[in-house]
């Protein structure tokens, strides 16, 4: 909580970045931080705000593999990070994924300019050279595998996949992109482990 806090006080504003693997713990860990920080202080942008639309997926033939990095706009990810870097004294909205309808909803978190810090988190932050370059700080949070896998499971479970049919897609999706995202570790500033 000290080393975040502590990117607040220098009168420009910072980005934090939380990466790791799915169901790894990222967004539980940036969501405290925030909450503990406050609104006036912090606000969480989180790269799955910029997952391709249902319809995109659908047209490029990417369904099945929903969450890997090519289902993404990591471009405009890194454009919205380069406007949140450098305030301009207007309000920046960014997008927010919304599990409920697997949707991203635009415009749905507001920034405004005087926050001091934005804390985002994702899978390919360490990833993606553009988004890297743009973060002052970078924690990579790791758990343990089992439990992480069956977080997973039950996450998916929750959000109306049958049970088998959740296992077979963490098995085969999200573990094939949290090999992918175990390879960026070196890249980050700091390993938070969690759980």
């Amino acid at each position: 909580m000290e080393r975040a806090r502590s990117l607040t006080a220098t009168g420009r504003r910072h980005l934090l970045g939380i990466a790791g693997a799915p169901g790894g713990g990222k967004s539980t860990l940036a969501l405290a931080l925030v909450e503990a920080l406050g609104p006036d202080t912090a606000r969480l942008v989180g790269m799955d705000g910029f997952h391709l639309a249902q319809a995109e997926l659908e047209r490029l033939g990417r369904v099945d593999r929903k969450g890997a990095p090519d289902t993404f706009d990591a471009g405009g990810f890194a454009a919205l990070l380069r406007r949140l870097r450098e305030p301009s004294g207007e309000v920046v909205y960014a997008p927010e994924f919304h599990r409920e309808i697997e949707e991203p909803v635009a415009c749905a978190v507001p920034v405004p300019p005087d926050v001091p810090l934005v804390v985002t988190e994702g899978n390919y932050l360490l990833l993606w050279d553009a988004v890297r370059d743009l973060l002052d700080e970078a924690w990579f949070v790791e758990t343990d595998d089992e439990r992480r896998v069956e977080w997973l499971v039950a996450r998916h479970i929750a959000f109306g996949k049958e049970p088998a049919r959740a296992r077979e897609w963490v098995m085969r999706s999200d573990e094939r992109n949290a090999a992918l995202v175990a390879t960026t570790r070196g890249r980050a500033d700091l390993v938070v482990r969690v759980g």
